[in-house]
């Protein structure tokens, strides 16, 4: 229900009070030019393309901030917005190199497209570049301080949504940049390589550490077998490269264009979401039969790992030891697989397409991520790299036939799909232990309790008759809530309401990871999930404990779950990071 009218254009549009002028001109269907403004952050009007004329007024108002009042009528377009808007996109471009072919985001650069919409075709201001130079630092992501437009987008995100503060802005006026406190490298600053900056920068400023030239090599080195796992979030994400719908599941093509691109095995990781659950259930039980130390907090996104190593080392002893389904997956098919296949595992090139450039880190974390004797997964390509990969070397993705992955690392549940949700890695939880601690399986498996966009969800299950509190956090801002009534209680030598606790770095969960299309909203994000959930429904098993060849592996390898092999190869430590690298 409305609570008045404003006019865009004369054409009269019914508002809700809080409402922006952007999005009263939205829902009139008037596009509103916009660089620094993002869905997911707080407007602050930063590069002023919004302006609009406030009629009967001299007033001149920028659409993303300003609210709409009772009586307001708005002009958004007329000749001298239009040269204003022109001005301010070149004087923006004198500051930005013309390197847009060689550049990342050349195609998918929202300051392309709209140099491109207001048909700049000439720079008459004097060409003013950045000196500074490129960061590499890390393994997981580039930053190009040269091409930054100062839209602030990736410091808001970095300290309101993530709360890690590893950018933000330094300098006044015109001399203000975007960089790590103390302008460090990102490697020495309190950054936890989430990419959530990547997917919020409008254009190739920062953006994830290409490796699709080291994929290649593998491919033409004759002493290498490329074997490669696709995350649960990939056969939703990918999708959007290729002009499908959000949301649609494309996971046998995906397989079909992986062999094509010279795998001797594709395998899943929601096999390794399984075996998760089956080694993290098992862990939180014994914890909670124990009396151990709860509640126990789960490990499957290494952006969090990263955070709470930083932020909350004295929880440390909290968290689960299992390793994160990627890094599970990557230590059988070096052992487990390797064996049965007869092959060295030497010559085994594991790779993984995620949805999350913190992966690339996870892989050389510590020593654990080389259990198998070797690095257990060499490389990881992100949803995009792997993207541009299958364009690269000329696979027609939409007219590929489906494939099925190969067993025995290709048998999984719908709970393991479900796990690039938020809140998914919990609910598939619920549906193992349920039966482990009853002998009985959960009737209604859907736990609604759990899913959502709601920054923090808190419930209790019954386990017949056994209460377990559980909360699931999306966005490393909100898990400081949770730590702290975790951290405070502990301080009184009182137990935390909780007994498990899920914790995914970006918002909606591994759906909008840091690898994940450009463009991400709560509208995409639910699209997303619900392909997940759509793609649970229609799996024929939908729990891990009933999948036959977890079972099998078992039977066959570790025996049980939390093994001496199980944990040699399937968990890990952890360790307190300095928040600032001397």
């Amino acid at each position: 229900m409305s609570d008045f009218q404003v006019k865009i254009n004369g054409i009269s549009v019914d508002v809700t009070r809080g409402m922006t002028v952007l999005q009263a001109a939205t829902q009139a269907g008037v596009k509103i030019p916009t660089l620094c403004y993002h869905d997911d952050l707080v407007p602050f009007g930063s590069c002023g393309l919004c302006i609009v004329k406030q009629e009967g007024s001299a007033k001149i108002i920028r659409a993303c901030s300003a609210p709409v009042v009772e009586g307001l009528s708005v002009i958004t377009h007329d000749t001298e917005l239009f040269e204003v808007r022109k001005t301010i996109l070149e004087l923006i471009l004198s500051t930005h190199p013309s390197t847009c072919l060689s550049c990342i985001r050349n195609g998918e650069c929202e300051l392309q497209d709209l140099a491109a919409e207001f048909g700049i075709r000439e720079q008459p201001f004097e060409v003013r570049l950045s000196d500074r130079p490129k960061d590499t630092s890390t393994a997981s992501i580039v930053f190009e301080p040269e091409k930054c437009i100062k839209c602030g987008r990736c410091v808001q995100v970095c300290q309101d949504l993530q709360g890690v503060y590893a950018l933000e802005f330094i300098g006044r006026g015109d001399m203000t940049v975007m960089a790590p406190a103390a302008m460090m490298k990102l490697e020495d600053s309190p950054c936890v390589r989430c990419g959530q900056c990547v997917v919020h920068c409008p254009v190739g400023a920062i953006y994830e550490k290409d490796q699709i030239a080291d994929y290649i090599k593998a491919m033409n080195d004759p002493e290498k077998q490329i074997v490669v796992q696709i995350a649960p979030a990939i056969r939703v994400g990918l999708s959007e490269s290729f002009g499908l719908p959000v949301g649609t599941v494309t996971t046998k093509k995906i397989y079909a264009a992986i062999r094509r691109l010279g795998a001797v095995a594709v395998h899943d990781t929601n096999f390794g979401a399984d075996l998760t659950i089956m080694e993290e259930g098992s862990e939180l039980l014994g914890r909670m039969s124990d009396g151990g130390l709860l509640p126990q907090l789960t490990s499957c996104c290494p952006a969090w790992i990263d955070y709470v190593q930083k932020y909350y080392p004295d929880l440390l002893e909290h968290v689960s030891s299992a390793k994160s389904p990627m890094q599970m997956v990557g230590a059988i098919q070096k052992t487990y697989w390797a064996e049965k296949m007869g092959i060295d595992p030497a010559k085994l090139f594991t790779v993984a397409i995620m949805p999350c450039t913190a992966k690339k880190h996870e892989t050389i974390r510590d020593k654990a991520m080389f259990s198998s004797g070797h690095q257990d997964v060499d490389l990881v390509l992100t949803t995009r790299e792997f993207a541009r990969l299958i364009k690269r070397v000329g696979i027609d993705f939409l007219s590929l036939q489906e494939e099925e992955a190969d067993n025995p690392i290709a048998e999984y549940s719908g709970a393991g799909t479900i796990f690039g949700a938020t809140g998914g890695v919990m609910e598939a939880a619920i549906r193992t232990a349920y039966n482990v601690v009853t002998g009985k399986e959960l009737e209604n498996i859907d736990v609604e309790v759990v899913r959502g966009l709601e920054e923090i969800k808190k419930g209790t299950v019954d386990f017949d008759g056994t209460p377990v509190r559980v909360a699931v956090i999306h966005g490393l801002s909100h898990a400081k809530e949770v730590m702290d009534e975790i951290r405070a209680a502990k301080a009184k030598g009182e137990r935390a309401p909780y007994e498990f606790v899920e914790v995914m770095a970006c918002r909606g969960g591994c759906i909008a990871g840091g690898g994940q299309p450009y463009g991400a909203t709560d509208i995409l994000r639910k699209e997303r999930a619900e392909g997940l959930y759509q793609d649970d429904r229609q799996s024929a098993i939908r729990c891990s404990h009933q999948n036959e060849a977890i079972l099998k592996l078992y039977e066959e390898y570790f025996e049980k779950p939390l093994s001496d092999k199980a944990h040699h190869l399937l968990h890990t430590t952890y360790q307190e990071i300095p928040v600032y690298k001397a």
